[in-house]
């Protein structure tokens, strides 16, 4: 299924900066770029190990009502410098237009910089079901009842 998504520029991105797009064609996510303001454009910016910081993709998105973007860490990043989403799955609502910035977390070894135009993270578009929440006096009882982490077996 393809769901269309519009696209504009936040003030000052840069344009050249390529827009979402997936790597391959069994590809679940768009990668996400950095889109950094010109003073950083050149040196790029150092996330020091242990810290989190937002970093600009220059992009607003108009999701589809029914709709959502989740923005997912991308795994090379992760596998060789510690580099995360803080917030994983970070959650786009279809009624935000402000710029989609990457809230980043470097749990790695040592300080990484993070380049202009790099691809930093994923951006998934999924269907979202509403929920109505109903007051019970009891739920319906489970073999598991009210067992919670490690409650369902062994590693």
């Amino acid at each position: 299924m393809t769901i269309r998504v519009e696209v504009a520029w936040s003030d000052g991105a840069d344009q050249q900066v390529a827009l979402p797009s997936v790597a391959t064609n069994g590809s679940s996510g768009a990668d996400l770029r950095a889109n950094l303001s010109p003073q950083l454009r050149a040196s790029g910016v150092c996330l020091e190990r242990g810290k989190a910081r937002l970093i600009p993709t220059g992009l607003r998105i108009a999701i589809p009502a029914g709709f959502e973007a989740q923005v997912r860490p991308r795994s090379g990043l992760a596998l060789r410098h510690g580099l995360t989403v803080l917030n994983s799955p970070g959650t786009i609502d279809s009624d935000y237009r402000g710029e989609i910035r990457v809230l980043m977390i470097n749990l790695g070894d040592a300080d990484v910089t993070i380049h202009h135009g790099e691809r930093i993270a994923q951006l998934i578009i999924a269907a979202v079901s509403r929920a109505e929440f109903h007051l019970v006096r009891r739920l319906v009882a489970t073999d598991r009842g009210c067992g919670g982490f490690g409650s369902t077996g062994q590693t």
